[in-house]
């Protein structure tokens, strides 16, 4: 039985989010060609995702001086105690599946705090003589975007940076791969949005059951 994170960046439901409808073709899929692993739901706009701020700061200065987790303050327990469990649930997963919209070129801001309460030293990473050396090695992810434009290729291609930023922490943490799910084109070419919807929804199924 496998564990996989399934964890979606979006205001939206699948009604009207692209990148949330063909996330639920690919969860709701997953589920059925694998019913005995645990799928746990992270909607990162319903979850206490902690800002790194000067409360975590302190924090962790804390712990490292040697002081115990209960001399620290209450806002320092509650931040570095919820970004603790983050990056631990993170851990022990297999999988992860995260779900975003390319907004400004990029993700939601909730997805880059997110990514940075699991970026931890120790943890998804070490350091050694040699540079930094990712942890995650046996781990699978996926990347669902949509985009109203046309990034694969052309001229806007370099200007992509969301899924870009998730393949380079993925392949900081040791994550061999990260695979790409795009639904784009559907402001650009507003006739055709229904049928692109319903391409990268079939795609996703497809997807769900070899991933």
């Amino acid at each position: 039985m496998a564990q996989i994170l399934y964890i979606t960046a979006h205001p939206h439901d699948d009604s009207q989010s692209y990148s949330m409808a063909a996330g639920k073709a690919f969860i709701d899929t997953y589920k059925q060609v694998n019913p005995n692993d645990e799928i746990i739901h992270l909607d990162l706009y319903k979850e206490n995702i902690p800002q790194i701020d000067a409360d975590v700061f302190s924090g962790w200065g804390k712990l490292r001086s040697g002081q115990a987790f209960d001399d620290l303050s209450l806002e320092e327990k509650d931040k570095v105690g919820r970004l603790n469990e983050l990056s631990d649930q993170f851990v022990a997963a297999d999988k992860y599946i995260f779900v975003t919209p390319l907004w400004n070129f990029s993700f939601p801001p909730i997805m880059k705090a997110y990514l940075d309460s699991v970026a931890v030293a120790g943890k998804t990473f070490k350091y050694t003589q040699e540079g930094p050396v990712g942890l995650l090695t046996g781990k699978k992810a996926l990347h669902i975007q949509a985009r109203g434009g046309f990034y694969s290729e052309g001229p806007a291609a370099e200007l992509e940076m969301g899924h870009r930023y998730i393949k380079i922490i993925m392949s900081f943490f040791g994550i061999p791969s990260l695979e790409g799910l795009f639904v784009e084109g559907h402001n650009a070419v507003p006739e055709k949005a229904e049928e692109i919807k319903a391409n990268a929804i079939n795609r996703a199924k497809d997807l769900a059951h070899v991933f």
